[in-house]
C-alpha cells in the first residue's frame, strides 16, 4: 500500500503574509497602544519581517509595550540597565530576564532589518551576556559581603571573583541564544571578615553558585543566560571556584590538550578584570608551546574524533554546529594551527576567530583564497545559525524539521525558498570540510614503500640489506649496519609507545624520500644523524610525521647540504624554518634583520643569558633563510654573501648594547667616552661566507684623565678593554643555539702584540706612519660597523686619508705582487684536479688584491674610490674612473657571481674551497689573470708561470 503524499507547503507568498498578518493581529490586540503605533508608516512592514524570523520577537514585543516604540526608531539603541535594588532581591530574577529579553528582540530586530551585520550580532549578544553577568554579580556581591563580610587575604587586601568566559564568550563572539561558558576563580585565599566568616574557597563557591542560579534558573519569565560551568578543572567532580595558586597547580600537573584548546578564547568577563587578565597572562606558556607544536594534533584528533562519534550516534546532517562542514571545523581549524604555531608567532594568539584567521593567513600559514572563502563561510552558518536561534530563542543549533520553519528560515534571509538555501549550504559545507579534512585527518601522505616498511620493521635483527640496494642506496652493507645500530640504540629503545608509532610511520618515508635523493648514501647518514638528535622531541617527531611536504623537504636539504644538515641536527628548532611559508619569499631588508634582533634581546628583559639563546635563535633562522635561498638558486651568491654581512651587522650592534650595559652596570660610564667597532675583511666588504668569522677592530677615544663615574672606577684604556672583551666573549658565547660568531682580532695595529683596543689617536699614528702596505690593502675592505656615530666619521676620515695618501706606483706595484706571492706560496691549496677558489691563480685573493692595488693607486685623484668596499661596488668605481675599462669590468663582474657562487656551494656542503673546473671557472681564472698581467702586478712566483 503507497503513503499517500504529504501536505503540500503554502507558496512563499502566502507563508509570508500568513505570518506578518498573524504578528500584527496579535500585538494590535495586545494593547491599544501597539496598535497606534502599528499606523506608523513603514513600522507594519517592519514589523512583517521581523514575525517571519522570529516568534520570539513577536511575543517579547506583546509582553512589553513599552519596547516597540523603542525599536520604531530609525537606529534603535540600546535599552537602559535595569537597576537591582539590594533590598528586593526576589525581582532580580524578572528584571534581569526581561532585560534580556527585549535586548535580544532588539539584536532580532537590527539582523533583520540590516541594520547590523553579523558580526554586529555577534559583538551585540556578547556584551548583553557581559552586562548580565556584571549587573548579576555586583547584586550578589553587595548580598554576600552584608551577610559574610568582604574576602580577604593574608595582607588584608580585599578579595573579589574573577569570572572567566572560555569559548565564543571568551572570544566575544557568542551566538544568538547561546550558554555561556564560565569557570570561577580568585586570586589569594583567605577568609572574609564579616560576622559570619567564611574561607575564600567556600566564600566564592558559594557566591559562584549564587550568580549561577539568579541567570540559569527557569522562571515565569523565562530564563536569563544558560551557565555552564564545566569546563572548570576537574570538571563536574571539582571544586567550584578555585584560587589562581590551584589553579597553577593542576594545569601544570593535569592540563590535557582539549584545555589548552578551551582556554586558548579565555577572557575575564566578570569581578576582578585586571586580576585575571594578569592572570591568563602567565597561563599562554601552557597553552602555546614555544615552537611549532605538532603534538597538539594528536589531541585535537581525539576530540574531532569523538564528535564524529557523536555525528554517527545520532544524525547530526543538519547540525549547523556540529555536522560535516559546521561551524566547529572552521574553529578547529583555525585554533589547531594557533595552538601549532601561536608561541612562535605572537600575532596569531587572538581569541576572535575571523581575526585569528586573516592573521594565518598573514603569516602565510593560510592561502588567502582559501582564508576568504572560510571566513564567508563562517559568517553564512553564524549569520544562519543566529537565525536557527532567532525563531524561538531556543539552545539549538539544528535546521528546524518542518517545512513552514524551514521556508520562513529561508523567505527571511531572503532567498526564493528553502531548496535554494539549501543548495547554498550545501556548497558552504562542502569548502569547510575540503579545508578541514586536509589539516586534521590523519595524514595521508605518500605511503613509505612496503618493502622499505617491512624492513625497517623487521630491525634490528631481520631485515634484507638487498632492500636498501634494490632501493637505490649505493653502499647497501653500510646503511644497512647504521640502520640496525639506530634500530637496537637506546634512544629507540627508550621511546614511548606513541613516539615509536610516529618513527615507525618516520623512518620508511625518509628512507623512501633519501633513495629518490640526488645523493642517497649521504642522505642516510645526515638523517639518522639527525633522528638521534629528535628522538627525544616528540614534538619534532610529530612535525614530520604531519607535515610530508617538511619531510621531504628536509631530505631534500640534507641530501645537498652537509653544512644545513649539521646545523639541523645540533639546532632541531630549525626544522620550523623548512615549515615556516615565508622561507620561500623576499629575504628580509636590514631594517627587518635589525628589528628582529633587537626585538628577541628586548623580549627577554633583564635576563642576559635568556636574550643571548634568543639573538642567537634570530641568527639562526635568517642564516638558515639565506642559506635554502642560496642552495635553491633564488637569488645570486652575491646577494646571499651580502645578506650574511647584514646580519652580522645587526649582531653586533646588539651585543654592543648588551656588553655596553654589564660594563657600565660595574664600572659606571665613561663621561665623555666613545667607542666604536670596525668590520674588516669579509664583514668589512660585506661579502661574508656561511660560517665565516668576523675581522674586528675596536677604537675608542676618551680623555685620558678621565674616569667611569661608577663604584669601581676605571680609567678610559681599561674601561674599553673591559668593552672589548666582553664582546669578544658574547660573541664566542656558547648557548642552546650555539654561538653567534668566532672573531678574529688580528687586523688591529701591531696584530697580536698590541692592545685589544685603540685609541683613535694610536690608531691614526699607526696607519699613517707605520703599517705596511698589505695593511692599506685590508683597510680598503675596512668600514664601520657599530658605535659612536662621530667617532665612525672619525674613523672614515682617518681612512680616507691614509688610503688617499700619494705612492709610487712602481714601489706599490711590487708590493702588492710580493705579498700576493707569498701568500700563494703558503696557502694555495689547488692541485692537478682541483682548483682553490679563494687562493688559487686568477682566484678571489687576486681579484681583492687588483681592486685593492687600483683603490690604493687612484684615489689620491678620485675621492669616490673610497666609498665602496664590495668587489662589485669597488669594480663599478674603478670603471668608472678610466682605471678599468667597460669590457674588463663586466668580465671580472661575472668572474666574481661565479667564483662567489661556488665557493659558497662548497662552503654549505662542508667541502674545503677547492673546486673541479668548470668552463665558467675556466673562463673567470683567464678573465682574473688577463687584467692582473696587464695592470702590470706579478702574482706568480718567480719562475711560475701560467
Amino acid at each position: 500500500m503507497s503513503t499517500p503524499p504529504g501536505p503540500t507547503p503554502d507558496p512563499p507568498s502566502d507563508v509570508r503574509e500568513r505570518i506578518g498578518a498573524r504578528a500584527l493581529a496579535t500585538l494590535a490586540a495586545s494593547s491599544p497602544r501597539h496598535g497606534a503605533l502599528l499606523e506608523m508608516p513603514g513600522l507594519r512592514e517592519r514589523v512583517a519581517r521581523v514575525a517571519l524570523a522570529s516568534d520570539f520577537a513577536i511575543e517579547t514585543l506583546r509582553r512589553q509595550p513599552a519596547l516597540l516604540e523603542h525599536l520604531a526608531q530609525a537606529d534603535p539603541g540600546p535599552l537602559p540597565e535595569p537597576v537591582l535594588d539590594p533590598a528586593r532581591p526576589p525581582d532580580w530574577p524578572a528584571q534581569l530576564r526581561q532585560y534580556r529579553t527585549a535586548m535580544s528582540t532588539r539584536l532580532v530586530w537590527r539582523d533583520v532589518l540590516g541594520l547590523d551585520d553579523v558580526d554586529a550580532t555577534l559583538a551585540g549578544s556578547t556584551r548583553l551576556a557581559e552586562d548580565c553577568l556584571r549587573l548579576a554579580l555586583e547584586a550578589v556581591e553587595g548580598e554576600f559581603a552584608e551577610r559574610h563580610g568582604v574576602v580577604r587575604d593574608a595582607g588584608g587586601t580585599a578579595q573579589r571573583l574573577v569570572v572567566f568566559g572560555l569559548g565564543k564568550l571568551g572570544g566575544a563572539e557568542l551566538n544568538f541564544s547561546s550558554d555561556v561558558d564560565l569557570v570561577y576563580a580568585y586570586p589569594h585565599d583567605g577568609e572574609s571578615d564579616g560576622r559570619r566568616a567564611l574561607a575564600a574557597e567556600d566564600y566564592f563557591a558559594r557566591l559562584g553558585q549564587r550568580l549561577a542560579k539568579l541567570l540559569d534558573e527557569m522562571t515565569a519569565d523565562g530564563f536569563c543566560h544558560r551557565v555552564d560551568l564545566r569546563l572548570r578543572p576537574f570538571g563536574n567532580a571539582g571544586r567550584v571556584a578555585w584560587s589562581f595558586a590551584a589553579m597553577d597547580q593542576y594545569f601544570q600537573r593535569e592540563g590535557r590538550d582539549w584545555e589548552r584548546y578551551a582556554w586558548l578564547k579565555a577572557r575575564t568577563v566578570a569581578g576582578d578584570i585586571a586580576a585575571g587578565e594578569a592572570w591568563l597572562e602567565t597561563l599562554r606558556p601552557f597553552i602555546y608551546r614555544r615552537y611549532l607544536d605538532y603534538t597538539a594534533l594528536d589531541g585535537l584528533r581525539t576530540m574531532k574524533a569523538a564528535i564524529v562519534a557523536e555525528m554517527q550516534r545520532r544524525d547530526m546532517a543538519d547540525d549547523l554546529k556540529r555536522g560535516p562542514g559546521g561551524i566547529r571545523e572552521i574553529e578547529f581549524l583555525v585554533q589547531s594551527l594557533q595552538l601549532i604555531r601561536g608561541g612562535r608567532e605572537s600575532s596569531l594568539r587572538g581569541r576572535q576567530l575571523l581575526p585569528a584567521l586573516q592573521a594565518l593567513v598573514d603569516a602565510g600559514q593560510v592561502a588567502p583564497e582559501h582564508g576568504l572563502n572560510l571566513a564567508r563561510a563562517y559568517c553564512f552558518l553564524r549569520r544562519l545559525e543566529n537565525r536557527v536561534q532567532m525563531l524561538r530563542d531556543a539552545q539549538t543549533h539544528a535546521l528546524p524539521g518542518s517545512d513552514e520553519d524551514r521556508q520562513r528560515l529561508a523567505l527571511a534571509l531572503d532567498y526564493a525558498g528553502w531548496d535554494a538555501l539549501q543548495q547554498d549550504l550545501a556548497q558552504c559545507r562542502a569548502g569547510v570540510s575540503a579545508e578541514f579534512d586536509a589539516l586534521l585527518v590523519p595524514r595521508r601522505g605518500e605511503a613509505a614503500p612496503d618493502a622499505l616498511e617491512s624492513y625497517w620493521r623487521a630491525l634490528p635483527e631481520g631485515g634484507e640489506p638487498q632492500v636498501l640496494a634494490d632501493s637505490g642506496f649505493g653502499d647497501a652493507a653500510a646503511a644497512d649496519a647504521s640502520l640496525r645500530d639506530f634500530a637496537r640504540g637506546n634512544g629507540v629503545r627508550a621511546l614511548s609507545d606513541a613516539a615509536r608509532a610516529r618513527l615507525d610511520r618516520v623512518v620508511p618515508a625518509l628512507l623512501g624520500a633519501a633513495a629518490r635523493s640526488a645523493q642517497p648514501d649521504a642522505a642516510l647518514r645526515r638523517l639518522l644523524g639527525l633522528l638521534q638528535a629528535i628522538l627525544r622531541r616528540a614534538s619534532y617527531l610529530a612535525l614530520l610525521d604531519e607535515q610530508p611536504s617538511a619531510l621531504a623537504r628536509l631530505v631534500d636539504v640534507l641530501a645537498r647540504s652537509a653544512l644545513l644538515a649539521e646545523r639541523i641536527a645540533a639546532y632541531p628548532l630549525l626544522l620550523d624554518e623548512l615549515l615556516d611559508t615565508r622561507v620561500a619569499g623576499a629575504m628580509p631588508d636590514a631594517a627587518a634583520m635589525r628589528a628582529a634582533c633587537a626585538g628577541a634581546v628586548q623580549a627577554q628583559g633583564d635576563d642576559p643569558e635568556a636574550a643571548l639563546r634568543a639573538l642567537n635563535e634570530v641568527r639562526l633562522a635568517l642564516s638558515f633563510r639565506i642559506a635554502l635561498a642560496t642552495l635553491d638558486r633564488r637569488q645570486p651568491a652575491e646577494d646571499s654573501a651580502r645578506q650574511l654581512a647584514t646580519l652580522a651587522d645587526a649582531v653586533v650592534l646588539e651585543v654592543l648594547g648588551m656588553a655596553d650595559a654589564e660594563v657600565t652596570h660595574a664600572h659606571g660610564a665613561m663621561p665623555g667616552g666613545r667607542f666604536a667597532i670596525v668590520g674588516y675583511g669579509s664583514l668589512g666588504g660585506r661579502e661574508l661566507g656561511f660560517g665565516s668569522d668576523l675581522d674586528l677592530v675596536f677604537l675608542y677615544d676618551a680623555d685620558p684623565a678621565a674616569m667611569s663615574d661608577g663604584k669601581r672606577p676605571l680609567e678610559p684604556a681599561r674601561w674599553y678593554a673591559r668593552l672589548a672583551q666582553k664582546i669578544v666573549a658574547l660573541l664566542g658565547a656558547v648557548t642552546s643555539a650555539g654561538r653567534l660568531y668566532e672573531t678574529d682580532m688580528r687586523l688591529r695595529p701591531d696584530g697580536g702584540k698590541s692592545l685589544l683596543v685603540s685609541s683613535l689617536a694610536s690608531y691614526a699614528d699607526y696607519q699613517l706612519q707605520r703599517a705596511w702596505t698589505w695593511e692599506h690593502q685590508a683597510l680598503v675592505r675596512a668600514r664601520q660597523v657599530a658605535g659612536d656615530a662621530s667617532l665612525c666619521a672619525d674613523f672614515g676620515q682617518v681612512r680616507a686619508r691614509t688610503l688617499g695618501q700619494t705612492r709610487d706606483v712602481a714601489v706599490l706595484a711590487g708590493d702588492v705582487g710580493q705579498m700576493r706571492q707569498r701568500m700563494r706560496a703558503e696557502l694555495d691549496r689547488s692541485d692537478a684536479a682541483r682548483f682553490d677558489l679563494k687562493q688559487g691563480a686568477g682566484g678571489l685573493v687576486d681579484l681583492e688584491f687588483l681592486l685593492q692595488f687600483g683603490v690604493l693607486a687612484g684615489s689620491v685623484d678620485v675621492a669616490a674610490l673610497l666609498e665602496p668596499r664590495d668587489t662589485p661596488g669597488l669594480l663599478d668605481a674603478l670603471a668608472g674612473c678610466g682605471w678599468l675599462d667597460g669590457e674588463d669590468a663586466n668580465a671580472l663582474h661575472r668572474a666574481h657571481a661565479v667564483l662567489l657562487e661556488a665557493g659558497l656551494a662548497c662552503t654549505l656542503d662542508r667541502r674545503p674551497r677547492l673546486a673541479t673546473e668548470t668552463e665558467a671557472i675556466t673562463v673567470a681564472r683567464a678573465d682574473i689573470g688577463r687584467v692582473v698581467e696587464r695592470h702590470g702586478l706579478g702574482f706568480d712566483p718567480p719562475g711560475v708561470g701560467r
